[in-house]
């Protein structure tokens, strides 16, 4: 079968020859329609210990050989994955997708929207509360304005260091201001932005930024923090924690049960809320393109269509 196989750690993939995988016993065997990729595939973190080659892992929607549309995380059978004709895939984590959810919104409200609800919710945002995003140009932030406002945030803000794609999301309406980092002084920026303060921070990137917007919070605010694209190790001045509350919020290790009853939320709101998002979609064959992208941040959900 056709798969985007990595053949060594870093390598990019590349589409090639890869055997396909076999039934056995606990697992579903899939015929992927679609597949999706995220910042979390091109990390690596999940092939620690795999042995090369190996397929990319992500996510996707596809078919079960007695005909169910399913959904599946990014947690195939190695070496199997998301990025080929089948995959295997623990009977656990496959999920039917509802009639009239396509196969975009299917895996976009996976994994990404789990990573925004999960910590919103925990934040307890409260009515007219302010709450930022930060890092909110990828699909995750992009979720979680629109997520922030339906658990009733007053004012939502987005901070990125894409000015550009920063100011789509505004003149969309899914946010209420922006803030553009990268300046000499962003703690500035985010404090002119803050007005008295933020009361809810959801940090997608960790590093300065967000010792940055910390410093822009109000006594009794909640800062959550799921990312570390900018930096795992921070300095922090206690000072600035003073009578707030900083928690690290892993959102993958639920069972799968539980993840399941979150994705078929999400399904909920996003059709009661029109949650949009972009998407970038590839060719199957562009999957080192797609790759690639993703590596370099596309502000959009990466998809590619099998069949």
């Amino acid at each position: 079968m056709k798969a985007a196989v990595i053949t060594e750690r870093g390598a990019t993939p590349q589409i090639q020859e890869f055997a396909p995988p076999q039934p056995q016993a606990g697992a579903v065997l899939i015929n992927v329609d679609t597949a999706g990729l995220g910042g979390w595939d091109v990390l690596g973190a999940y092939r620690l210990g795999v042995e090369y080659p190996c397929v990319i892992r992500g996510e996707g929607v596809g078919h079960t050989t007695d005909g169910k549309r399913v959904y599946f995380g990014e947690r195939s059978v190695l070496p199997w994955g998301a990025w080929a004709e089948q995959t295997l895939v623990p009977e656990e984590e496959v999920w039917e997708v509802p009639d009239g959810v396509d196969d975009r919104t299917a895996i976009a409200m996976g994994i990404a929207a789990t990573g925004a609800l999960v910590p919103l919710e925990a934040a307890n945002i409260q009515a007219g509360e302010k709450v930022l995003i930060l890092g909110a140009t990828g699909t995750l932030g992009q979720i979680a304005l629109q997520l922030a406002r339906y658990l009733g945030a007053g004012h939502v803000s987005a901070a990125a260091r894409d000015k550009s794609s920063l100011d789509k999301l505004l003149a969309r309406g899914i946010c209420d201001s922006v803030v553009a980092l990268g300046t000499e002084d962003d703690a500035a920026a985010l404090k002119a932005d803050a007005g008295e303060g933020y009361d809810v921070v959801l940090d997608l990137v960790c590093g300065q930024p967000m010792l940055n917007a910390l410093k822009a919070t109000r006594w009794g605010a909640r800062i959550m923090t799921i990312g570390t694209g900018a930096g795992r190790e921070v300095q922090l001045d206690m000072a600035h924690l003073l009578f707030r509350t900083l928690s690290v919020v892993g959102t993958g290790q639920r069972p799968p049960a539980d993840r399941e009853q979150i994705w078929r939320r999400l399904l909920t709101i996003s059709a009661e809320q029109n949650i949009e998002i972009d998407y970038l979609d590839f060719d199957f064959d562009d999957a080192a393109t797609a790759w690639e992208t993703q590596v370099n941040g596309p502000h959009a959900k990466i998809t590619a269509r099998l069949r």
